[in-house]
């Protein structure tokens, strides 16, 4: 019997509702501390969870959190907003891209690229297991998902390092897999080692599809029956939406409805509601979403059953754990 594993718990596919697939909740990246740049900094618990309770207000069930150790995650502040609004969560296991590395991890002397760089696949894999299985960061908080990421048009030795052990850890455990590819580059290169490792790509989702509105790109993706994630909604500077979801409706033009996912990776102050007064996690729900149907039913499509299965199918089979052998 499938599951899906909440931060809370696990529970049945069909139990998910609504769902964003990729966010941020808390978060404290080393590398943009470092750096000064404290808008990427999510470390008021108090807003959010303000943020979460504005989401479930407007009807949204599941969040994924999709932030990751090397990222500043922090499973034990959101696994207590979960408890306290009622929002299910899915949190997320594994590693983040590889420029972030060059932090400093808490409490130690080294950074994560040296950890990486000092650790074995088998390590590694390890290491990611245990998230799943036993809990992260020392808690009983258990992760979700397991991620990887590459950079900008590129992949380096210490990422395919981490493919390779969350590849691994996927198999073990059953664990969807999550691909962060910067500004939406190198999904279609990073297949090479999820079929090395024997992964059943329909196991994976690739975010940051709509920062490459690239359409042959998306279909060659879909064709391989993993999911796509358009989670840069209401970031205008990168693309406009009618760029969003006219790539959306080519897929779906196609026959691939059933494997799309969208979210907002809000990641930064100014883009939450409960920070600076910005569209925040509603905005999905309240406004992107009707304008999706009216695209649609403009186009032909049923508007109605693209967001049935863009927000509640879709997830339900996405993050669903696989059956291990």
């Amino acid at each position: 019997m499938s599951f899906v594993r909440l931060m809370t718990g696990d529970v049945s596919p069909e139990q998910l509702g609504f769902t964003y697939s990729h966010e941020h909740i808390i978060c404290r990246p080393g590398h943009w501390i470092e750096r000064g740049d404290m808008d990427l900094v999510l470390d008021d618990e108090k807003k959010g969870e303000e943020e979460v309770l504005e989401a479930k207000k407007c009807g949204v069930d599941t969040i994924v959190d999709a932030t990751a150790i090397d990222y500043g995650r922090d499973p034990q502040a959101v696994y207590n907003i979960s408890m306290r609004t009622g929002m299910q969560i899915i949190g997320t296991a594994g590693f983040n891209k590889g420029f972030l590395w060059d932090a400093k991890m808490p409490e130690r002397d080294y950074t994560y690229q040296e950890w990486i760089e000092k650790s074995s696949e088998q390590e590694l894999t390890d290491f990611v297991v245990k998230e799943v299985t036993v809990g992260m960061q020392g808690t009983s908080v258990k992760g979700g998902q397991v991620k990887f990421g590459t950079g900008y048009n590129s992949i380096s030795p210490l990422e395919v390092k981490t493919i390779r052990a969350v590849c691994r850890a996927h198999l073990e455990t059953g664990a969807p897999i999550h691909s962060h590819t910067e500004a939406g580059t190198m999904a279609l290169e990073q297949m090479r080692y999820l079929r090395e490792e024997g992964v059943d790509l329909h196991h994976v989702s690739f975010g940051h599809m709509d920062r490459n509105p690239d359409s042959y790109m998306h279909l060659k993706i879909a064709d391989t029956g993993a999911f796509l994630c358009f989670d840069g909604i209401a970031k205008v500077k990168y693309n406009p939406e009618s760029t969003r979801i006219q790539c959306i409706l080519e897929l779906v033009k196609h026959g691939y409805q059933k494997q799309i996912l969208v979210s907002g990776d809000t990641a930064r102050r100014s883009y939450y509601r409960s920070y600076s007064h910005a569209v925040g996690l509603p905005y999905i729900k309240e406004t992107w979403v009707p304008r999706l149907i009216e695209e649609a039913e403009n186009r032909g499509f049923n508007g109605e059953q693209l967001v049935k299965n863009i927000f509640i199918d879709n997830p339900r089979e996405c993050f669903a754990f696989k059956k291990v052998k």
